[in-house]
């Protein structure tokens, strides 16, 4: 099956999102549409991921969130930086003082699990408004875990890291059941492209 180009998102793509959906109504509604979406460009988690925790899945003491029941039944723990930490717990403080019996850790303004649906129907009203959505550009959700690899590699090359040893941890980081799968989020990132190929010439100088 062909996979669908993706869409790499730029820092000031991302802000523009957060920004229109802090602008959205009711306010509960913006703000779970904001950490949701927050979260998702933060740990590259799948939207599946986020909207199937609960709220004894986020740690928000330790930093950490454990992800049960993911893609072929493997759990990971994910962790989380400080300013994430602190948006999710900013946002479980307003979920619990309007919804203190919710059983999902994201909720509607009615106080029930966000739906998939519910999530998509706005984050494409967001896209659209903010121009990235076109007739010829379809940015999806899913998209911000292939800027997440993106930039992981990216600081790995840049830091003199080893790459194929990120590579593991960063494929165990996703869930993902072998390197191969990891690397397809790679793929033909011009960014990518220019970082191998200017650490492969500084080797090739280095030796005799």
């Amino acid at each position: 099956m062909r996979r669908p180009a993706p869409y790499l998102y730029s820092d000031s793509d991302v802000q523009r999102l957060l920004d229109a959906a802090a602008r959205l109504t009711p306010p509960f509604r913006a703000a779970t549409c904001v950490t949701v979406l927050g979260l998702l460009a933060a740990t590259g988690m799948r939207v599946g991921e986020v909207l199937g925790l609960a709220p004894g899945d986020v740690d928000l003491a330790a930093g950490v969130v454990t992800i049960t029941g993911a893609k072929l039944d493997r759990s990971r723990l994910v962790p989380l930086h400080a300013s994430v930490a602190a948006a999710l717990a900013d946002y479980a403080a307003l979920r619990d003082s309007l919804f203190p019996e919710a059983a999902a850790f994201f909720v509607s303004s009615a106080g029930t699990p966000l739906a998939y649906s519910t999530l998509k129907g706005t984050f494409n009203q967001l896209t659209t408004a903010t121009g990235l959505r076109t007739p010829a550009r379809r940015p999806r959700m899913h998209d911000f875990r292939h800027r997440f690899a993106v930039r992981a590699l990216a600081d790995a090359y840049r830091s003199g890291a080893d790459v194929a040893a990120r590579m593991t941890v960063l494929s165990a980081y996703l869930g993902h059941s072998e390197p191969k799968n990891t690397y397809w989020y790679l793929s033909a990132v011009p960014e990518l492209m220019e970082l191998a190929a200017a650490r492969l010439d500084g080797q090739n100088r280095t030796r005799p």
